[in-house]
């Protein structure tokens, strides 16, 4: 049986990640389907997010040795629980982007307590759009307001989006933390489901630093001599995103299916 290796190789650098796991493959596809609506959308997202933000946790967060008793030393006073876990004095924030990250930053923000005490926790609010010519072409991102609850000092801002397609909206958030929220951030990591060989290239281009962990790499539009040869060998040929600057394959409007809200 061939060994099952957790991430994809590409050679688009080492701070993407792309995430090979034939469970959340399969998920994700469902996800996708056409057929796919409320409320099972929302219940695969949780899922996949779930073990995305685990993942990047367990890779990204620093860690810590410990030791605790149990239930059962009273019986073994001599004996106690020595392990390690994520270290307690980490500092972390999820970022809503809203709206199609509006859910995932929610299901990541409630994992986050799990793992750090609730005081070094925090969850922000930004509510983006994008914004689009008279060809329907992105030309950048819009954001109507925003709640942050804070400095970023030391801490790992994690920004989950569904949709890694053009990667403005992802420039423009870290852009404004950078610029006018209290630093620096430990690191910025971008976990989203799906990504284009596009959204890393703007993203990486703006901010090298980024780490970027997703479950899927869509470049459907390349040429087939490009698709079969590894991902990110020959980028500025790769395409994944349509004239409409959709993702292909790719899964439709994940924001409107999401929040059942067809506009």
């Amino acid at each position: 049986m061939a060994q099952f290796q957790q991430e994809l190789e590409h050679a688009y650098g080492p701070r993407v990640h792309l995430i090979d796991s034939p469970f959340l493959n399969g998920l994700l596809a469902k996800a996708c389907s056409p057929d796919c609506f409320q409320p099972e959308i929302n219940r695969i997202v949780e899922v996949l997010y779930t073990h995305l933000i685990s993942i990047t946790v367990n890779n990204e967060f620093e860690r810590e040795n410990f030791t605790q008793p149990t239930r059962m030393t009273e019986h073994h006073p001599d004996q106690l629980l020595h392990s390690n876990r994520i270290a307690q004095s980490q500092k972390a924030v999820s970022v809503n982007l809203a709206r199609a990250g509006t859910y995932p930053s929610h299901i990541c923000y409630n994992f986050l307590h799990f793992a750090l005490p609730a005081i070094n926790v925090r969850q922000d609010h930004i509510f983006s759009a994008r914004m689009t010519d008279s060809k329907h072409h992105v030309t950048g991102a819009e954001f109507g307001g925003m709640k942050i609850g804070g400095d970023v000092k030391d801490a790992c801002v994690i920004l989950p989006d569904p949709m890694g397609a053009t990667g403005n909206t992802m420039v423009h958030a870290i852009n404004h933390y950078k610029q006018h929220i209290p630093g620096p951030a430990k690191k910025f990591i971008a976990l989203n489901l799906i990504v284009t060989p596009e959204y890393l290239k703007n993203l990486l281009g703006s901010h090298p630093e980024v780490v970027i962990y997703a479950l899927r790499l869509d470049r459907g539009l390349s040429p087939q001599a490009v698709l079969n040869a590894k991902p990110g060998q020959f980028w500025d040929q790769e395409r994944g995103l349509n004239d409409q600057q959709y993702i292909v394959p790719g899964g439709g409007g994940f924001g409107e299916i999401m929040n059942n809200s067809f506009v």
